[in-house]
């Protein structure tokens, strides 16, 4: 006679098995505390600096961060809402940064050190992401640009560096995405010492050169790269007749040269 299990030990079984994996945060505390901690603005509010000696310290609480992260399933992650997964892809590739970064630090001065004459720092495979090892470009390039058609993802992700968009000192999450996507986009084009006017014309950092088309799509009504600025434009300048001319697309556009430097807390 073959032995049965009772009932109720199998409902309770499945409970226990179901409650083993804790929900998502979606809050994303650990990695949160830590950019609260570790990452400060500069006194414009435009730029921000990375203590990665204290992310160094605290390299047990990033790991924790990270995998966290890496414990997503794919099946999971297709269940969320596009702003969810907006904020997964974002604090991911950040947080990912400051721990390919931590393999080389102190002794780098630039991410571009980490890499070598046959792959740069970002194609190096070194986290587990969705099931798959994965590199940095492939959160940038094959998902976020591709998939969510969302320009000012260019001023939310950091690449370690004094000429890119600010790393924001907290987590992005999904019930305020709009607004901090809105605002890392207007502290950065308020940054005059990588986006100014200046004899005439508008000089721009290199990324809006590097991802112009992705500025052109038609999403959110921007079809010109000028589109973007007119939309700024209170942020680029105090002057009237300069934001007026932004407004008009009138200002002739020239690219800044972008500076790899490390984004270090000094």
């Amino acid at each position: 006679m073959r032995a049965t299990i009772p009932a109720v030990l199998v409902a309770t079984l499945v409970v226990t098995s179901g409650s083993a994996q804790p929900p998502f945060d979606h809050a994303y505390r650990a990695w949160d505390g830590l950019a609260r901690q570790h990452v400060r603005w500069l006194p414009d509010g435009g730029q921000s600096r990375v203590d990665y000696g204290g992310f160094l310290a605290d390299r047990g609480r990033l790991r924790t961060a990270l995998d966290e992260m890496s414990a997503v399933s794919p099946p999971d992650f297709e269940r969320w809402s596009r702003p969810q997964q907006l904020a997964f892809f974002v604090n991911a590739y950040n947080a990912f940064t400051v721990e390919l970064v931590l393999t080389g630090w102190p002794g780098i001065a630039s991410i571009k050190d980490l890499g070598s004459v046959v792959r740069s720092p970002w194609r190096r495979p070194f986290f587990m992401l969705l099931g798959a090892r994965r590199h940095l470009d492939w959160i940038e390039h094959e998902r976020l640009r591709p998939h969510y058609a969302e320009p000012r993802l260019h001023a939310a992700i950091n690449c370690a560096s004094i000429g890119c968009p600010a790393l924001r000192p907290e987590a992005f999450v999904a019930s305020r995405i709009e607004q901090q996507l809105d605002d890392s986009m207007r502290r950065f084009l308020g940054d005059r010492s990588r986006n100014r006017i200046a004899n005439g014309r508008l000089e721009v950092n290199a990324i809006f050169k590097w991802y112009r088309a992705d500025f052109e799509r038609g999403h959110g009504g921007l079809h010109r790269l000028e589109d973007l600025f007119a939309r700024f434009a209170d942020a680029m300048t105090d002057a009237p007749a300069e934001r007026a001319a932004l407004r008009q697309g009138a200002l002739p556009v020239t690219f800044l040269p972008y500076d790899w430097s490390l984004n270090v807390a000094r």
